[in-house]
């Protein structure tokens, strides 16, 4: 799929698979064939001109015209009016501060999380409430995927060659894709906190998604206390010494999200809490990990080891069924800083 080859491929759904397996373009799940009605269409649906670049994104550094995201958005099943918001999120991860290539190569099991804030959550059917993580009804997963089919087919992530990922995960198929349930929080989106407004996306850097449960709890501060220290494993990667920053995202679900914020209505004091909770005692380390964190400075006053550098590396959104006892920690792959823009 570079700039200068176009090939006519079959339109139906067996021999377009066929087609698009020989050349390395699956995912593994059937594709939709791109005819360029439907490819038309996407482009329309987004204004976009197909000659217009998006980004250029490595490992390949191949730019992302309209065209081959609209292209790549039709295979994966995204509805039309998906486009801006997907190239926002190219835009996003192109930020030379993600770091797509680190992630596209690394061997850690990273993938791109998307987090949806403003009005298009509705419309575009992005899921804040029961499964929103995945399970649920709505475009999340064919948004994700599409997101995901650039990477491979634009900027070259080729398992076992371009990238080294030990396991990968599922969402390296789907991504991970959700809205912040802003109805019911008592903060502000975190879109609007990062100073965009309105429709927006924020890619974030997850290793995958971590379940966080509490049975009993029904008090704002025995909460925090057990959703922080719930953070701090230490086989995540915050806990590489060598990094120079980590970040945290962590959704509260609705009925926790009420009960703390009464107590807590500043947003910025919750992931102050979360942060001074999700720290493990030196002395839990090997002496070869002691003497790594010490010499990188990871070690407090308190001779703990947090999980991120800063309170402002713990990213808190409110998302979730209504059933409560759980929470969900996206933990980061740890050189990829979290991106925010503006949905068009």
């Amino acid at each position: 799929m570079t700039a200068a080859t176009r090939l006519r491929a079959p339109a139906g759904h067996e021999d377009f698979d066929a087609f698009a397996r020989e050349r390395g373009w699956s995912d593994g799940l059937p594709l939709v064939p791109p005819t360029e009605e439907r490819v038309a269409a996407h482009l329309s649906a987004g204004g976009f001109d197909g000659t217009e670049v998006i980004a250029a994104l490595p490992p390949s550094h191949a730019p992302v015209t309209a065209e081959k995201l609209a292209v790549n958005a039709v295979m994966a099943g995204a509805p039309a009016a998906a486009m801006p918001l997907l190239a926002a999120a190219v835009a996003a991860v192109a930020d030379p501060a993600f770091e797509l290539h680190g992630l596209n190569t690394t061997t850690g099991s990273v993938v791109p999380a998307l987090l949806v804030n403003g009005p298009i959550r509705h419309s575009l059917g992005i899921p804040f409430g029961a499964g929103c993580l995945g399970g649920a009804d709505g475009n999340a997963a064919s948004i994700g995927r599409a997101l995901r089919l650039v990477m491979r087919n634009v900027a070259g992530q080729r398992i076992g060659l371009t990238s080294q990922s030990t396991f990968g995960q599922p969402g390296r198929v789907c991504g991970v894709v959700f809205a912040e349930w802003e109805e019911r929080s008592p903060w502000a989106p975190l879109a609007e906190r990062r100073g965009v407004p309105g429709n927006a996306v924020t890619t974030f850097g997850s290793m995958g998604t971590a379940n966080v449960i509490n049975l009993a709890a029904t008090d704002a501060d025995v909460l925090l206390h057990h959703l922080g220290r719930a953070l701090a494993h230490t086989g995540a990667n915050g806990y590489i010494a060598q990094l120079a920053f980590a970040e945290v995202l962590v959704a509260i679900n609705p009925v926790w999200a009420e009960i703390i914020g009464r107590r807590h209505p500043d947003v910025d004091e919750v992931a102050r809490i979360l942060w001074s909770y999700a720290s493990v005692p030196l002395e839990e380390f090997t002496e070869q990990h002691q003497a790594l964190f010490r010499e990188y400075g990871q070690v407090d006053e308190r001779g703990r080891v947090p999980l991120a550098r800063r309170w402002e590396d713990v990213l808190v959104v409110v998302a979730g069924g209504l059933g409560g006892l759980h929470a969900a920690a996206l933990h980061s792959w740890g050189t990829t800083r979290t991106q925010t823009r503006p949905v068009a």
